[in-house]
């Protein structure tokens, strides 16, 4: 009897805790075959001229990818590593190894979707079915109280709703032993400039310290949930490994109720409201495909520009508006990928209101810079920013100045 053999096709997915593409794999199947791809499209530039990801993001992502590469490693296993497109690569290991299936956790963005048609048009070819899972969300779709179509718009009205009548699946187990096959071919991490990222980018971006892997995400959450933890950052310490996939939300959901934070109410919240928003975001795409990616999102009456004016944002996206709040937030972004919600909010409306361009320019700036970078939320975040997102009471209307009164600068 020939054994059953599954391909892990890893995305945004990288960790082994709380894996259910992991964990289905190893009860269905007898031998396990963990890939993953450098996409090119992801280090290409974009029409704004900005990066699909930046330097920084992918400093954090080889981090990320090697520390599971060498856990897997230290269980008899690995985790083959390319660079290429999926589509290419994927149909020919599946011949290779005699592949049966392939399983993949399922997005919501049309750039994502789209790459996850071509490859499964491409096994199919090969009479590969390509397995979709659900698992980047606090709740599962399946255990909403309402059709993806029924979801309300209104995020204080979607809160309610899943808090009251939904819960949130135990986490899953990290896996003991993972049988693959004993001979799979040796592959490499590439380097920074194999990327395509200059010797100048390179210099600049190895003196950061934000580290990636599941460990390190694991240990940013036990800081995150110390209950005399008071440092600016509260979800965005923990939000890139989210992001990335090396800390699962229903882990941190389950983390967080069994912690002393309980007993901080208004940080619990803080938390919960944040995690909430996430699932917001991607649920919002199921239901308006591409929503976050339209200057006008889904109201027909707003008509906003998409001109740019280059000299302003180029003067914003370096630093130099001259508003001192304003300008720190961008070089703490620029030079970290991460900055608190509080900074987020404050340059996005600075943009918004000051420099008469495109949004979604903006956007793609984050797109470029922030370590936490994920389609849906932070298109939707800056679609609510310039007053076009899907929850029409949260789009938001603060003047910049007055947010860059609250906002603490170093002296």
């Amino acid at each position: 009897m020939s054994k059953k053999v599954v391909l892990i096709w890893f995305r945004n997915d990288l960790r082994l805790h709380d894996n259910e593409v992991l964990t289905e794999a190893i009860n269905k199947s007898d031998l396990i075959i963990p890939v993953y791809c450098f996409d090119p499209r992801y280090f290409s530039k974009n029409k704004f001229n900005q990066f699909h990801t930046g330097i920084n993001r992918s400093k954090f992502l080889l981090e990320t990818v090697s520390y599971l590469k060498e856990k897997l490693q230290s269980m008899n296993s690995d985790l083959m590593t390319f660079m290429g497109k999926p589509e290419e690569i994927l149909p020919k290991l599946c011949a290779k190894y005699e592949v049966d299936e392939v399983y993949h956790h399922r997005e919501v963005a049309s750039r994502e979707t789209s790459i996850s048609e071509i490859v499964e048009a491409a096994l199919w070819e090969n009479k590969i079915n390509l397995k979709h899972f659900i698992g980047h969300t606090l709740y599962h779709k399946e255990d909403l109280p309402f059709p993806i179509k029924d979801i309300p718009d209104k995020f204080n009205i979607f809160r309610k709703k899943i808090e009251r009548e939904s819960t949130v699946r135990p986490s899953l187990a990290a896996p003991e032993v993972i049988q693959s096959p004993q001979h799979l071919e040796s592959t490499n991490l590439p380097s920074l400039e194999e990327l395509g990222y200059s010797s100048a980018e390179i210099e600049r971006v190895n003196t950061k310290s934000f580290s990636g892997g599941e460990k390190t995400g694991i240990q940013k959450l036990n800081t995150l949930l110390d209950p005399n933890y008071n440092n600016q950052e509260n979800f965005t310490l923990i939000s890139p490994y989210i992001a990335i996939g090396a800390l699962s939300p229903i882990y941190t959901y389950h983390e967080m109720q069994n912690s002393a934070l309980m007993q901080n109410k208004k940080r619990y919240d803080r938390l919960m409201t944040m995690l909430l928003w996430r699932d917001y975001f991607r649920f919002m795409l199921k239901k308006h495909p591409n929503v976050f990616f339209k200057i006008n999102g889904s109201n027909s009456e707003i008509n906003n520009t998409e001109d740019i004016n280059e000299s302003l944002v180029e003067k914003w996206k370096s630093a130099n508006t001259g508003d001192e709040a304003v300008d720190y937030s961008i070089k703490t972004l620029l030079d970290t990928g991460n900055i608190t919600y509080a900074e987020r909010r404050l340059i996005a409306k600075y943009f918004v209101q000051e420099l008469g361009s495109n949004w979604l320019d903006g956007a793609a700036f984050f797109e470029d810079h922030l370590l936490d970078f994920a389609p849906a939320t932070t298109y939707g975040f800056w679609s609510h920013m310039a007053g076009v997102g899907t929850s029409t009471k949260e789009n938001s209307t603060s003047d910049w100045q007055e947010l860059a009164k609250r906002l603490y600068v170093p002296k």
